[in-house]
């Protein structure tokens, strides 16, 4: 059971990924062609900007990679301090905002990261609303033409 765990979810993401390109597109050429009316629509774009802030959550969740240490002294080339992480250890395992700091001052984490996030979360839960929105006029419209 285990032996599937691995290659169903690299299955899933795949598709994940796969079904947000495809949304993303159709989302853009929907707003040249007024389908932004449409529940489907907003349904793409919802996909669509939940993919892009999965995708930089998870730029900002790897940024300490799997040695810290070594990536704060030899990439960043930054003083890694043990004593300011035994202070601070919840601080990499936070879901946001996302910090991992080899330092009191410098953080691996790209500043674009946790402001791209609440951005592209904000605007999922728009799309969601839109896509709510579109819903009910839409049901609104063929309820009253009966």
């Amino acid at each position: 059971m285990r032996e599937l765990l691995v290659p169903t979810v690299a299955v899933l993401l795949a598709a994940w990924c796969a079904w947000s390109v495809l949304s993303a597109v159709v989302a853009l050429k929907g707003l040249a062609t007024g389908a932004w009316r449409r529940p489907r629509w907003w349904v793409h774009m919802t996909s669509a900007l939940l993919f892009l802030a999965a995708l930089a959550w998870l730029r900002g969740a790897l940024a300490g990679g799997l040695d810290t240490e070594k990536l704060c002294r030899f990439s960043h080339h930054t003083v890694y301090d043990p004593a300011y992480r035994e202070r601070h250890p919840q601080e990499p395992w936070r879901l946001f905002p996302l910090h991992n700091r080899c330092n009191a001052s410098h953080d691996l984490v790209p500043a674009w990261v946790n402001p791209t996030v609440g951005i592209l979360a904000v605007c999922t839960l728009a799309a969601l609303c839109g896509t709510v929105w579109s819903l009910t006029v839409r049901r609104k419209r063929h309820d009253g033409t009966r």
